[in-house]
C-alpha cells in the first residue's frame, strides 16, 4: 500500500520520502514501484504515462525517520498494531514541523485514538486509499474528533490533486469500508474452512453473481491475510462484537506464513 500511495503521488509530480526500518523492504519497494510504474505503460494513455525513471527520481528510501523534518504532509501506512503506530506518532509528533498533517492510512484503528499520540489533534486525519492504489480512483476519508476544517480541506485537494476523489466519513473503527469488507473475508474463510465452498467457487459467485471486481477472498490475499488478521483483532476489540471474531482458518494460514500475494500462497498460489 505504500508503494502505491508513493508511486502515485510521485507520478502527479511530488517530492517523496518513502521511509521503513527494514533495508530489505526498502529495496522490495524500490523494485515493485518500477515494476508497477512500467506496467502502467498497458493502463494508461500514451499522454499520461510517465516513464519509470522519472518517477524513481522523485521518490528517496530512508530508515531514518530523523529526515522526516524537511516535508509537508505524511501519509502512514505502518502495520496494523496499535503500539507499533502510537511509537511512530509520538517520534514523528517530536520530528515534524508544527505545520505537517498526519494522515492515517490505517485499515481500522480510530483516527482520533492515533490523534491522542500526538500534539496536534487537529492536524490528524485517516485517508484510507484502496488496493491497487494506482487503480482506484476514491478514498476513504476519516475525520477524528478534533481534526479540522483547514486539514480536511487540505487533504481533500491532496487527494484532488492525485487524481482522487476523497469520500468524507466520521470517525468510527474500521471506518464503513473495512467494517463491511472484512466481515465478508472473514464469513468467506469460515465457508472454506467449513468446506462449503472452494475460495475460487466463492469469488466466483461475487464476481458473476454481485458483479464485484474481485471476490473477498482474492481480495484477503491481495491486502494479506496478516493485515486481515490484525484488523479483525483491531475491530473485536473496539466493539466486542462477536461477529468480528477471526476464523481459525484466517490465524492458522497466517501462523504457516501463508499471507497471499506477498508471500507467494494465500487461499491462491501465486508465481511471480
Amino acid at each position: 500500500m505504500g508503494c502505491g500511495v508513493a508511486q502515485v503521488a510521485a507520478e502527479k509530480g511530488h517530492s517523496v520520502l518513502l521511509v521503513d526500518i527494514s533495508d530489505k523492504a526498502l529495496i522490495n519497494a524500490k523494485k515493485e514501484i518500477f515494476n508497477i510504474c512500467r506496467m502502467r505503460c498497458f493502463q494508461v494513455s500514451k499522454e499520461s504515462f510517465i516513464a519509470p525513471e522519472t518517477v524513481m527520481s522523485r521518490i528517496s528510501f530512508d530508515q531514518d525517520m530523523a529526515n522526516l523534518q524537511n516535508v509537508d504532509y505524511i501519509v502512514e501506512n505502518v502495520v496494523e498494531k496499535v503500539e507499533v503506530k502510537e511509537e511512530v506518532y509520538r517520534q514523528a509528533d517530536r520530528i515534524c514541523g508544527s505545520h505537517v498533517i498526519f494522515a492515517a492510512n490505517t485499515s481500522c484503528i480510530s483516527i482520533t485514538k492515533l490523534a491522542s499520540f500526538t500534539r496536534r489533534q487537529e492536524k490528524v486525519i485517516g485517508i484510507h486509499f484502496m488496493n491497487p492504489v494506482p487503480m482506484i480512483a476514491s478514498a476513504e476519508v476519516i475525520k477524528g474528533y478534533h481534526t479540522s476544517a483547514d486539514t480536511i480541506k487540505e487533504t481533500m485537494d491532496f487527494l484532488d490533486g492525485l487524481g482522487k476523489t476523497g469520500i468524507l466519513i466520521n470517525d468510527s473503527p474500521g471506518f464503513v469500508s473495512n467494517r463491511i469488507s472484512h466481515l465478508m473475508m472473514n464469513e468467506a474463510a469460515f465457508l472454506v474452512q467449513e468446506g462449503c465452498a472452494s475460495p475460487s467457487d466463492i469469488d466466483a459467485i461475487f464476481r458473476d453473481c454481485y458483479g464485484h471486481k474481485m471476490g473477498p477472498l482474492e481480495t484477503a490475499d491481495l491486502i494479506g491475510l496478516d493485515t486481515v488478521k490484525d484488523s479483525l483483532e483491531v475491530l473485536y476489540a473496539s466493539y466486542h462484537d462477536a461477529k468480528f471474531r477471526c476464523c481459525p482458518l484466517l490465524t492458522k494460514m497466517v501462523d504457516a506464513g501463508l499471507l497471499g500475494r506477498k508471500s507467494g500462497e494465500g487461499f491462491y498460489k501465486y508465481e511471480y
